[in-house]
């Protein structure tokens, strides 16, 4: 194909649940390009989108792939985006680079977790959207059923500019509401884009007659506003409805060459990279989108952030897992490189005369978690390279050194992500981790005030040691730390020794004396004590705090604490009273519900973090895979005493070891 102008280029986002069909339109837009002579299918694992084995092995996306459709002289860059909720930080960084949204709802299934997913996070990009209700192949689908829940959820603006010819296997064709005499068009679709403008509302409102054009030129314009959410229709495994959908992608949907982001001009290098990929033969491979002046090989650009010098060789187009070689990528266009040594994703390449920063997105934050852990010493050696690259590629991984537990801990969007991420090292890698989940960070505390007189005495020849405290300990709050204060008078305990006295103390709270956890929300006071003129020093008054503090939690009702979420749970409607139920059997209480009226309702609760380690499977099958929901540490409470021993046996030799 010819050099490309910017105008010439559309990027487009499909998202949605996963299952909608998001896959094999991708693979239906390309095949009829002419590109390939055989269409990609996700049953048959030809897919040119869904190419990884754990992708293939699922049958269904893990990862945003993109396949750059020529069509019409122009090239619609397709980013298909996964649309199960563990994957959906891929989603999120396409939303960033993409010029518009589709929003795929299947007619069989309608409005489900994902597709409200999907819509936020366009919303949240203030991008164009559109939808596309495919599958209407499927038998018993309804159309305009389909519709009324979409403008239900979401409002009138979603208006439909096409509909299906027959239905279920009748379906034949598709029809465009656009075209032919305004007469014959629907009047809501009429309304709604004399509505969006100012000049065709007057017109419209004083009998003027409305041509074709000028209701074309307007839903193009309020497309772009956000003031009107067309509808499309689409059977895309039969392959109808699709090159309308590519026709109307290049006519209503915005071109890249419209707006610049703030400091970048057609003259400013300005890449921003939205997705690494750690190729094991490649080596590593950055996608980015060009945001200023194209983007050529050979060129010597630095990462706007952190200032490191990188050279881009080569530049290619993806296609799939496929790179091919292009002279140049234009403003606007998806490109990819490799080999870069510092740049990671979000980071903006650009020129060192003009550092740029463009803005990176905001991830949905990590639910589940596995404590990881080398099979072998060979694995031990690649385990922290191997770790590292896996999150580089997926930014919505987190890695952590537990420093309480002292546990490697591998955090992601849920339990299947978190796995998949433990495959694909081993596959890409050859490293091989086990797995379990992570060891709970619990807290211990008092619960009464107690007063202690602890003498540290010690004579074996020679100097001794000698040193006496008489300490108070009072309850100080679960979200507290340790409070420690001197009210000795009369140089009972010398000033030079407090210091020592507060450092026993606090290396004594360090392992408290149920199962050697952390103590938090305690008051220490040091009320008085004596000293030896020959025998006192330093490290016994600092042992005589550290045993006298220990001695007075043990009189002081210790308790254990344990860490409780903030729980919100997004489920249908007609789940919601078994996942309140599964909730109040973890020991949550719930503390409200919302009801979205599209179908779903938000539960809120604070449950502990001991009942929900594995809430993404239990959750997946109370709501077969409908549900999704969001995790932070809120506070700690009381272990229930029923529980209290359990913990005490599974954890106080590990952490006195």
């Amino acid at each position: 194909m010819a050099a490309l102008a910017s105008s010439q280029i559309r990027n487009i986002v499909l998202a949605a649940h996963s299952g909608a069909g998001k896959t094999t339109l991708s693979d239906a837009m390309y095949y009829k390009t002419g590109a390939v002579n055989r269409r990609g299918r996700v049953d048959d694992q030809t897919s040119l989108s869904d190419y990884e084995p754990e992708e293939q092995e699922r049958g269904s996306s893990v990862q945003l792939a993109i396949l750059p459709c020529e069509w019409r002289g122009h090239k619609i860059n397709v980013l298909d985006t996964p649309g199960y909720p563990d994957f959906r930080g891929d989603m999120v960084s396409a939303m960033r680079v993409a010029d518009a949204a589709i929003l795929l709802i299947s007619a069989p299934s309608g409005i489900e977790v994902g597709s409200i997913q999907a819509w936020q996070a366009a919303e949240d990009a203030k991008l164009p959207r559109a939808i596309v209700v495919n599958k209407l192949d499927r038998p018993e689908t309804d159309f305009d059923e389909v519709v009324a829940t979409i403008q239900a959820a979401w409002g009138r603006m979603c208006v439909p500019v096409q509909a299906p010819e027959g239905s279920g296997e009748g379906l034949t064709g598709i029809t465009d509401l656009l075209e032919g005499n305004v007469e014959d068009m629907p009047e809501e679709l009429v309304e709604a884009i004399a509505e969006s403008d100012d000049d065709l509302m007057m017109m419209y409102l004083e009998g003027e007659e409305l041509s074709v054009g000028d209701l074309q030129n307007g839903l193009k314009a309020a497309i772009r506003s956000g003031g009107i959410v067309p509808i499309f229709a689409a059977a895309a495994d039969q392959e109808v409805g699709v090159e309308q959908l590519m026709d109307a992608a290049i006519d209503l949907f915005p071109a890249p060459d419209e707006d610049f982001p703030e400091g970048v001009t057609e003259t400013t290098p300005a890449n921003l990279i939205f997705k690494t990929s750690a190729d094991p033969f490649v080596g590593k491979v950055s996608y980015l989108r060009v945001y200023g002046e194209a983007l050529n090989p050979n060129s010597q650009l630095v990462t706007g952030a952190k200032g490191d010098a990188e050279r881009v060789a080569q530049v290619y187009a993806p296609v799939g897992k496929e790179l091919n070689v292009v002279d140049t990528a234009v403003r606007g266009d998806i490109a990819a490189v490799t080999k870069l040594q510092e740049a990671a994703t979000y980071d903006t390449l650009c020129s060192r005369d003009n550092m740029v920063e463009l803005e990176g997105v905001e991830l949905p934050a990590p639910i589940f978690a596995l404590a990881v852990s080398p099979e072998s010493q060979s694995d031990l050696d690649k385990m922290a390279s191997s770790l590292t690259r896996i999150t580089e590629e997926d930014p919505t991984l987190h890695l952590e050194r537990n420093a309480e537990t002292g546990e490697l801990v591998l955090h992601g969007l849920g339990d299947i992500h978190v796995e998949m991420a433990i495959q694909r090292i081993a596959r890409k890698f050859e490293v091989s981790l086990t797995t379990s989940l992570p060891k709970i960070a619990y807290r211990e505390t008092i619960m009464s005030n107690a007063d202690v007189d602890y003498k540290h005495k010690k004579q074996s020849g020679g100097s001794g040691q000698y040193g006496h405290v008489l300490m108070r300990v009072a309850p100080a709050g679960s979200d507290a730390g340790i409070t420690f204060s001197s009210k000795v008078v009369g140089g009972n305990v010398p000033r030079e020794y407090i210091p020592s006295v507060e450092k026993g103390v606090r290396n004594a709270a360090a392992q408290g004396v149920l199962a050697g956890f952390p103590v938090v929300g305690i008051d220490v006071e040091l009320y008085d004590g004596s000293s030896h003129s020959v025998d006192s020093s330093g490290v016994a008054f600092e042992i005589a705090g550290s045993m006298g503090f220990k001695q007075a939690m043990r009189d002081a009702r210790p308790q254990l604490l344990e860490p409780v979420l903030k729980v919100d749970v997004m489920v249908p409607d007609e789940t919601a009273g078994d996942v309140m139920g599964d909730l109040n059997r973890k020991r949550a209480r719930i503390s409200g519900m919302e009801p979205l009226g599209n179908g779903f309702t938000i539960v809120n609760a604070e449950a502990p973090i001991s009942t929900m380690q594995r809430y993404a499977a239990d959750l997946r099958s109370l709501t077969q895979a409908r549900g999704t929901f969001s995790v932070e540490i809120d506070h700690y409470e009381a272990v229930p005493p029923q529980d209290t021993d359990r913990v005490i046996a599974q954890y106080s030799d590990d952490n006195r070891r």
